[in-house]
């Protein structure tokens, strides 16, 4: 156990966390919303610090990020609890638990042994995944810090549900983040997730765009939920106006599981997203979840050829030198890449 970041004494027995917008008030024994930060003694704990569930090594492009290092390897590691209640999770057994001592499937891994274990294995990138890195602040902070004194780079991939204060130093030690948008209204917030915080999400992802931070957008597009006209088109929409027409969009096909039982979202749903986000602007709307897709591809928004060809998460040749299209020139704006010239 590590005391936690960002809460402060309620009352006499009681706690308030001040880390997402649950703002959790949280008695003496008891957890708050997450299932992780524990009142013990008038303390807030983080019980899972450098406790991790799951670690694996993979391809960036499993994050999805497209432009962030193309075919670069990431150190991904997780663990337990969630802010958000999602009825769609691919990872319940994980999001929905409450961390206890008994919990075999916590695993001791201190920030030391995490980065030495991504340059074990030649990593370029640490991803902080598989639950919701956002209640695990105070792990991520220690770890990134020794990730880029390694010459790492610290990825997370969150649904954004964090209070500003906190994003704010979280994103002293984030190179790229990767946001997952539900969909675009409180209402449909509230009745997937549990929590109408749609515009704080929005709101973040400014934030971690000004800050300097790498950013992708996915979406995973569920039948008769979030896969409406209204609900693409103002959500591409607002990518553009808000973040930029270069920011990289993945609109992902749901297969069920969970708490839903709709059938997995039909191709032609997908395609027709990535119609609407290209209509309204934007230069890169990619298909994920569907093996073999051609918009997994990147497209050169100047001359339209294949700059990077995708098979699942293998790449082809990159013709993408220095930033522009190797054909035309076109500059591909909101991307980065290792310099091999």
């Amino acid at each position: 156990m590590k005391e936690a970041l960002f809460w402060k004494k309620s009352s006499a027995n009681r706690v308030s966390c001040q880390l997402c917008p649950h703002n959790c008030v949280i008695s003496e024994g008891e957890h708050g919303a997450c299932g992780v930060r524990k009142n013990i003694d008038g303390t807030l704990y983080a019980l899972t610090y450098a406790k991790v569930i799951a670690t694996a090594v993979d391809p960036i492009e499993k994050k999805p990020l497209y432009h962030f290092y193309p075919g670069s390897s990431a150190f991904s590691l997780g663990s337990l609890g969630c802010n958000l209640r999602c009825k769609h999770c691919q990872n319940w057994q994980l999001s929905t638990g409450v961390a206890t001592e008994k919990d075999h499937r916590l695993q001791d891994l201190s920030p030391e042994q995490a980065v030495t274990s991504a340059r074990k294995h030649h990593c370029q990138i640490m991803a902080y995944t598989y639950n919701e890195p956002s209640i695990w602040p105070e792990y991520i902070l220690d770890t990134a810090k020794l990730a880029r004194q390694q010459g790492l780079f610290n990825v997370l991939v969150t649904s954004g549900m964090i209070n500003p204060e906190a994003l704010k130093i979280l994103l002293q030690t984030t190179d790229a983040y990767c946001l997952d948008i539900k969909g675009f209204s409180e209402e449909l917030y509230r009745k997937l997730t549990g929590s109408a915080v749609l515009g704080q999400i929005l709101d973040n992802a400014k934030m971690a765009l000004n800050s300097g931070s790498h950013i992708e957008i996915i979406t995973n597009l569920i039948p008769g939920w979030n896969d409406s006209f209204t609900q693409l088109d103002g959500l591409s929409h607002w990518i553009v106006n808000n973040l930029g027409p270069d920011i990289p969009w993945h609109v992902t096909r749901y297969h069920p599981g969970h708490q839903l039982h709709e059938p997995a979202t039909p191709v032609e749903t997908l395609n027709r997203a990535r119609e609407i986000g290209l209509k309204n602007g934007l230069q890169h709307v990619y298909v994920g979840n569907v093996p073999g897709h051609p918009g997994q591809n990147t497209l050169c928004p100047g001359c339209g050829k294949t700059l990077i060809d995708r098979t699942g998460f293998s790449l082809g040749t990159n013709h993408i030198q220095a930033g522009l299209c190797r054909y035309c020139d076109h500059k591909i704006g909101h991307y980065r890449a290792f310099d091999i010239n």
